[in-house]
């Protein structure tokens, strides 16, 4: 049996807006079309550690996000995994 794993992502506001009139257009819960369009995505990424940069490169604001977090973990502003 696969393992069902939970995610919690966060959108930007414009995003969350197009999903939400993505799913008003298409009469379904946000959610709903939000797991088929990661899906898709998901099946379209390459897992090759070659293409991971590029894939990485692609993603709006990863590094200024990444650099965020790295801030954060050093000034402890984190919580434990075994706290989630």
């Amino acid at each position: 049996m696969p393992r069902v794993e939970r995610l919690n992502i966060t959108l930007d506001d414009e995003q969350a807006e197009k999903l939400v009139r993505l799913a008003e257009r298409m009469h379904i819960q946000p959610g709903t079309i939000a797991r088929s369009l990661l899906s898709v995505a998901l099946d379209d990424a390459d897992p090759d550690a070659r293409n991971v940069t590029e894939l990485l490169d692609g993603i709006s604001g990863a590094l200024a996000r990444a650099a965020l977090g790295r801030e954060q973990a050093q000034a402890g502003e984190t919580i434990a995994l075994d706290e989630l």
